[in-house]
């Protein structure tokens, strides 16, 4: 007698072979769905290594690494609020000259009128949350595309700088305005040939990543998202938490804690909660994603975009006040081609041109790309002509590489 196999019952190769193939088809989703944010992290990691190599260290040494955070710090103030505008499905051509506007309106009252220093800072603030609410009037009310708003707007303030200066550079600034974004706290803690005080920043700065790991983890698997393995994930908190303690080993070894990388890690911190935690966040990729989808559920889409703008505008004002500070004074062509460089790192970061996609997280790495290659090519002593050609390369590769995921994503689908 033969004996057959019931006929709902695999074979034990079969059922093998079928559970390696889910088990394949699982990592592959997750590392398609996770390339755009987790693809730009390996090529920072790639570019730093190739221009450490092209420079013979120089450019991983404690000086440069402190002189890269505090030369771009303006462009990653502004790459902050930029991602939040494309996220939005919105552009910002002004920010450069609202930089401008700003710490042209804070020499004049602490250069010329000598006014303290802190009611420059404040002049500057509230110029940028004008300039925005601005913008954010003509874009969320009147209807107009930001993309014209802020075209005009890049003249227009520009304009205004030049009335506001007299066509005139203004310098320099009291010491206690340049200690902005060029001073730095050192010896707080003591330490012997370093900054301890830095040292035990970068050591809680991991230890907060971890924390924030592990309990967004926790919250996907309570709500069966799925997630990397666990290995995997304390292979990345561990990887990340080696670059920060180096970054923060090589800063103390050189001036201490600069105040300018304080003020962008608190920017950090405090827009990346609200752009995951909150409503409003919630709100903003809401409408990047699918405008109508949010107008019909219940999102106030005028007075969102509004304050997007106005965000902007604030955070245009915070870069002025750490560039003026970093120059020490105000000239009429200051902030030219900053919103490209905002632009291209919220994009490089990973931000879709569509909109509804990126993190602020993402533009930061995006910016330092962009701030390593430009500070690699200058120690090699690459011609500036040169250097723009690589920059707009890089910026199209990683706009390209986007709307190829996107092609992927709906070919699979």
């Amino acid at each position: 007698m033969t004996r057959t196999a019931p006929p709902d019952t695999a074979p034990e190769g079969a059922s093998t072979s079928a559970a390696l193939h889910t088990g394949t088809s699982d990592i592959r989703a997750l590392l398609t769905r996770n390339l755009r944010q987790s693809g730009i992290y390996v090529a920072f990691v790639a570019i730093i290594a190739l221009f450490a190599i092209l420079t013979d260290g120089v450019l991983l040494s404690p000086g440069n690494i402190s002189n890269i955070v505090v030369q771009y710090s303006y462009i990653l103030v502004l790459a902050i609020g930029m991602v939040i505008v494309i996220i939005a499905g919105h552009i910002d051509l002004s920010v450069g000259s609202v930089v401008a506007l700003t710490s042209a309106v804070s020499a004049v009252l602490v250069i010329q009128q000598g006014l303290p220093w802190w009611v420059g800072v404040l002049a500057a603030l509230a110029v940028g949350l004008a300039v925005g609410a601005w913008h954010g009037f003509w874009v969320a009310y009147v209807g107009i595309p930001a993309f014209i708003v802020t075209l005009a707007g890049m003249l227009l303030f520009r304009g205004l700088t030049l009335r506001v200066l007299d066509n005139i550079s203004l310098s320099p600034f009291p010491a206690e305005y340049q200690l902005v974004a060029n001073g730095y706290l050192n010896g707080l803690l003591g330490g012997d040939g370093f900054d301890a005080f830095t040292l035990v920043i970068g050591a809680i700065a991991v230890a907060g990543y971890a924390v924030s790991g592990f309990r967004t983890r926790l919250a996907r698997i309570t709500y069966q998202q799925p997630v990397e393995s666990f290995p995997l994930f304390v292979a990345r908190v561990v990887l990340v938490g080696a670059v920060v303690m180096y970054f923060a080993w090589q800063i103390a070894h050189a001036r201490g804690l600069p105040v300018v990388l304080i003020i962008l890690a608190v920017l950090v911190m405090a827009y990346g909660v609200i752009t995951r935690r909150t409503v409003f966040g919630r709100q903003v990729y809401a409408i990047g994603g699918n405008l109508s989808a949010a107008t019909l559920s219940g999102v106030k889409v005028k007075s969102v975009n509004f304050w997007i703008f106005v965000n902007m505008g604030l955070l245009s004002g915070v870069a002025g006040v750490i560039y003026s500070s970093r120059i020490n004074g105000a000239q009429p062509g200051a902030g030219n081609m900053f919103e490209l460089d905002a632009i291209a790192a919220a994009f490089i970061g990973g931000a879709a041109v569509t909109g509804g996609v990126g993190t602020v997280v993402g533009a930061m790495v995006g910016g330092l790309i962009m701030a390593v290659m430009s500070n690699g090519m200058q120690l090699m002593g690459i011609d500036q002509s040169i250097q723009s050609v690589v920059k707009g390369l890089v910026l199209l590769l990683a706009v390209a590489f986007d709307i190829y995921n996107k092609r992927r994503a709906g070919a699979s689908r």
